[in-house]
């Protein structure tokens, strides 16, 4: 067996124990002062200035009114409320049907009947107004609601019954309600004096 008496110590650059406190600390800390530095330095970058004539470009080629405009539809609220005149007059059945209907319904495209045929309308006029409309408001088959229009659903409803009427049915053009149409007639009268 073999002595070994003679053992070596071990030195290194780290003598005492506040040494390797101050080694631990700053083996986290400069790392972290390099990773601000970097992200500081490439978010300063020099950015390309608005052209003489026009708008400014960022890095993508999109122009800041553009980009101010996508960043206003994507924090936009889910939904929305729209305004809109309840005395306008009401469209007739046919500007409905030519605005939003003529697509489908006059070439009979995925199943829509055609305009003015009596063999496909028959069926469906056989099941009411009340009916038709639903499906109209609703949608049906490949039909989204209201056709996939944005109409008042009076409108809607003369729209089904002018191409119902053309198909045979003998239903009367739908008015708008009672209590809308004497809301105008009310404002108009002269207020009572007290």
């Amino acid at each position: 067996m073999s002595d070994n008496s003679h053992e070596e110590a071990h030195t290194g650059p780290i003598k005492n124990p506040k040494q390797l406190l101050l080694a631990v600390f700053f083996s986290f800390v400069i790392p972290v002062f390099i990773i601000i530095g970097l992200v500081y330095f490439v978010t300063s970058a020099a950015k390309p200035a608005g052209r003489p004539g026009g708008e400014g470009l960022s890095l993508s080629g999109i122009t800041a009114d553009a980009q101010a405009k996508g960043v206003a539809e994507r924090l936009q609220k889910i939904g929305m409320v729209e305004i809109r005149d309840a005395n306008r007059p009401l469209k007739t059945g046919e500007e409905v049907f030519k605005a939003q209907c003529t697509t489908c319904h006059s070439a009979g495209v995925a199943g829509a009947p055609k305009f003015g045929d009596a063999g496909a309308w028959g069926p469906r006029i056989k099941t009411g107004l009340d009916s038709l409309l639903h499906s109209a408001l609703k949608g049906k088959g490949a039909m989204g609601p209201q056709g996939g229009g944005d109409f008042d659903d009076v409108e809607v409803a003369r729209a089904v019954v002018y191409m119902a009427n053309a198909g045979g049915a003998k239903f009367a053009e739908p008015q708008r309600p009672a209590a809308a149409a004497s809301a105008p007639a009310a404002a108009d009268a002269p207020m009572a004096k007290k």
